[in-house]
């Protein structure tokens, strides 16, 4: 049950057709219409087997709830087996609520810092946000330990980018039918182009000032 799943696994299984991995996480969002809705919606996951042993990350808003699936251990963060099922048990239980998952309400953020020296700047960015160092790659990368903030990806880089992008960037992972719609509205807004050939795993775009940002999916990472 605890074998890891590829993204494109993932999406090929059946019954997890209302959930999306971007980033990390496998995630869905159910529109619940009020908070009573949603705490009932809480409560039937909470009543869920096994629950305990695997709990999902959940976040209530107005709108409704989003629900995040995945697996970490010091040497190990995405998804496996033990996510597959867990996504159809919590799909089950929002449609005996009445409720559907929506696939195209959900996205992560990703901060992108890049330095000369990784590990020169690392306790720096620890120090501030009050995060700590990813399990399975503790010398690259920090992630908030209360799961409630964007990871940070450090990026080794010799000398400023030649085009004009800073230092540090962010990534925003959309689920994929998604992102040339993405990257057409943030063209339209007075973006520009910096690269595309890595494309659809990700675009990079920046504004007129040379901020970047890619719009990133988990197409072509298996």
């Amino acid at each position: 049950m605890n074998d890891p799943v590829t993204a494109r696994e993932f999406h090929a299984a059946p019954g997890v057709e209302e959930w999306r991995v971007v980033g990390d996480g496998a995630c869905t969002f159910f529109r619940t219409g009020s908070f009573e809705k949603a705490t009932q919606l809480v409560e039937a996951i909470s009543r869920l087997p096994g629950i305990e042993e695997h709990q999902p990350d959940i976040d209530i808003r107005p709108g409704g709830v989003t629900v995040r699936l995945l697996t970490t251990s010091d040497d190990y963060y995405g998804m496996t087996g033990a996510d597959l099922i867990l996504a159809r048990q919590i799909s089950a239980a929002a449609r005996d609520l009445g409720m559907a998952g929506d696939p195209s309400s959900v996205q992560s953020l990703l901060v992108i810092p890049g330095a000369g020296n990784v590990a020169e700047v690392m306790p720096f960015w620890r120090a501030i946000l009050g995060y700590e160092p990813r399990a399975d790659s503790p010398e690259e990368d920090l992630v908030d330990p209360h799961k409630r903030g964007p990871g940070f990806w450090f990026e080794e880089m010799s000398a400023l980018r030649a085009d004009g992008g800073g230092a540090i960037h962010i990534a925003v992972w959309v689920p994929v039918e998604q992102a040339e719609d993405r990257v057409a509205a943030a063209l339209a807004a007075g973006g520009h182009m910096v690269r595309d050939e890595f494309a659809p795993s990700w675009w990079t775009l920046a504004d007129a000032f040379g901020n970047e940002a890619d719009i990133a999916t988990t197409t072509g990472r298996d």
